[in-house]
């Protein structure tokens, strides 16, 4: 199936643009709806794991790029997915996860993590070395940046040597903040046009430099910046006549297209013109448990008027629990005492996604399932608190089946965007 993400350059150039959602989420539900979908509409479907999530030592999902490569597939299996169709992915894997480490450190670490990504099974590799470690300066430039996904690269194509494999390349340092913006933003300037033409002079220079011409012309995608980003409160959506002149870059760049990061929440026509604008892989990972947890926490209400002995009991943990537990959001979210308590649920950058595994979290999901179990919910009840799904769910559907179909409308507005582009 990377046949066709190695496609979508000549589709495009060819007036035919498609284009694929990248799913980075690893949260079971979210990958089961993905399933689904996969098995009604057909075609690959792209699964990817970033760096801090799923590496070597565990990440914050505890999984392994052999643990996760494992479980995505069993997920296909199950739901009829042939195994072939999926494709899997590796985001932003660098030294992220240990930047505040010298970089000496954190790329020995990076090198395994991207080693043990390949053996697993992953053929998607999206190499990011942009972030600067503890004794970097504050913003690293190209070459150095195009040095260290070079060194990276090496390690990935020693990897695929062993397991026979020959992985496509994502590079590129005009990255987005991974799981967006953390204050409010009116107007985000895509990458200027003559910054991406040097980043990929860059990297392909210092690829041929270092012995990996062939690994480069595996590369199938830059990240750039389209001029898309959301914040805690806020979307800024995609404005093509901004974007003109970084894509009229592709048009003498036979073989790439550009990779679009955080389109998380916007339109089904930005996500259209995206794509028809040479921007075909899409990916989204908050958007899809910010609709998990829509689905979820409507439930809970619901729960709450069927059962007298029941009370937002998923609401009042999970709130409990981020603030016991402040790591994963308190950089994030900023204001008075009621702005955060509103963010803790509500924010689109969705840190609650973190917190899910949490044992006290997965008892409460569980409780929900429960009270729910064989109970009918009302029309007027399904009304009242499933919104716009609230005509898609049957009376007698389950948690997770309601859950399932709050995200599986997003991913179906993503399906949607990709095919009709053209």
């Amino acid at each position: 199936m990377n046949l066709f993400l190695k496609s979508l350059a000549d589709a495009r150039r060819a007036g035919k643009p498609v284009g694929i959602t990248s799913v980075c989420s690893a949260h079971p539900l979210v990958l089961e709806a993905t399933m689904s979908l996969a098995r009604r509409e057909g075609g690959p479907v792209l699964i990817e794991a970033t760096c801090n999530q799923v590496n070597q030592f565990g990440g914050y999902t505890g999984k392994t790029p052999a643990d996760f490569a494992g479980d995505v597939l069993a997920l296909a299996a199950a739901n009829g997915v042939t195994t072939s169709d999926v494709i899997l992915g590796g985001d932003h894997l660098g030294p992220n996860p240990w930047r505040r480490e010298t970089a000496s450190a954190a790329m020995a670490k990076a090198e395994v993590m991207v080693a043990e990504y390949v053996r697993a099974g992953f053929t998607k590799i999206h190499l990011d070395a942009s972030m600067a470690c503890a004794d970097d300066p504050s913003a690293l430039d190209d070459a150095i940046v195009a040095q260290r996904a070079a060194r990276l690269a090496k390690i990935a194509e020693q990897a695929a040597r062993e397991v026979g494999t020959k992985p496509l390349y994502v590079l590129g340092t005009e990255v987005p903040v991974p799981g967006g913006a953390d204050h409010t933003l009116d107007v985000v300037e895509p990458t200027e046009a003559e910054a991406a033409t040097a980043t990929i002079e860059i990297h392909r220079e210092i690829f041929a430099r270092e012995g990996l011409s062939e690994a480069f012309d595996r590369c199938i995608a830059f990240v750039v910046q389209p001029g898309v980003e959301f914040g805690n409160e806020n979307v800024v959506g995609y404005r093509p006549e901004l974007a003109r002149k970084l894509t009229s870059v592709l048009d003498h760049e036979v073989g790439l297209v550009f990779e679009a990061h955080s389109t998380d929440y916007q339109s089904e026509s930005a996500l259209t013109a995206l794509v028809r604008d040479g921007f075909p892989i899409l990916k989204v990972g908050p958007g899809l448990t910010f609709a998990l947890r829509e689905g979820l926490l409507a439930l809970d209400l619901i729960a709450t008027e069927l059962d007298p002995d029941y009370d937002r009991d998923l609401a009042v943990t999970m709130e409990r629990l981020m603030l016991k537990h402040t790591g994963d959001w308190a950089g994030h979210y900023h204001g008075s005492e009621e702005a955060i308590r509103l963010q803790l649920r509500y924010s689109y950058s969705d840190r609650i996604r973190y917190y899910w595994g949490y044992p006290e979290a997965v008892g409460a999901v569980q409780k929900l399932t429960d009270t729910l179990h064989r109970r009918e919910i009302p029309p007027t009840l399904a009304s009242q608190f499933l919104g716009r799904m609230a005509d898609r769910i049957g009376a007698k559907d389950s948690v997770d089946r309601i859950v399932k179909t709050f995200v599986g409308g997003v991913l179906e507005t993503y399906a949607r965007a990709c095919r009709q582009a053209g």
